[in-house]
């Protein structure tokens, strides 16, 4: 868990404060580096109607500052929704960091078991998309090479919750990498290579050439998650 500093996100806690008061149980950004995050998540006493309307109308003026609209969730509906959500709540728990309240996610544990099974889920919907919205592209190049920057993201984000269900909690692309070459089988290069193109703004790779690998890939990480042994 990182350090907040003061950045925008700072306008989105003073307005979830005026609208819940000490509803607001805590505020967290994850999903980027300190100075980027993209996304916030507030959990919240309780969530009404009035609320809703609230913060609808103070979304317009968190755009024109360039927040993402923040997910808003009441502190018990998140923790009975963590063995539904195992990938996309552990994303958060793992790459968060603390804006307003105290950490919500001490003592937060994701049974792996529940984990494994999402991964499967999830990396099996990859592969569907990747496969048919090649074929509805006509396989055009500029098309493909959007289709891979789209889902690289994705991609990181099974690898990482693959690495915590293996029992390691990894933070950079290059450590990724290495770890999806000695522990799941997969070529580094070709992970690293997608990941370069999730993390980096101009990436020195081919993502029309890099496809057929990247589609290859995320086959073997299907096959080896379904045999993943889970204790």
């Amino acid at each position: 868990m990182e350090t907040a500093s003061r950045t925008e996100p700072h306008l989105l806690v003073a307005d979830l404060r005026r609208i819940f008061g000490a509803r607001l149980d805590a505020v967290v950004a994850y999903g980027g580096r300190p100075s980027h995050w993209s996304r916030t998540l507030a959990l919240v006493g309780s969530l009404t109607m009035d609320d809703l309307t609230a913060l609808a109308a103070a979304a317009p003026a968190w755009h024109g500052r360039g927040i993402a609209t923040p997910l808003v969730l009441p502190r018990v509906e998140f923790a009975k929704a963590l063995d539904a959500f195992p990938v996309e709540y552990g994303e958060i728990i793992d790459t968060h960091t603390v804006l307003a309240g105290t950490d919500p996610f001490v003592g937060v544990d994701i049974a792996p078991a529940d984990l494994r099974r999402a991964l499967e889920t999830r990396t099996a919907s990859h592969l569907l998309h990747l496969r048919e919205n090649f074929i509805e592209m006509g396989g055009r190049p500029t098309m493909v090479e959007a289709l891979v920057r789209e889902s690289a993201p994705g991609f990181q984000s099974l690898l990482r919750r693959m690495a915590r269900l293996d029992g390691t909690s990894i933070d950079t692309p290059l450590d990724l990498a290495q770890w999806a070459a000695a522990r799941a089988g997969l070529d580094a290069r070709i992970v690293s290579d997608v990941l370069a193109v999730a993390n980096e703004p101009a990436p020195a790779v081919d993502a029309v050439r890099l496809f057929p690998e990247y589609l290859d890939t995320v086959e073997a990480l299907l096959h080896l998650i379904d045999r993943w042994p889970v204790s």
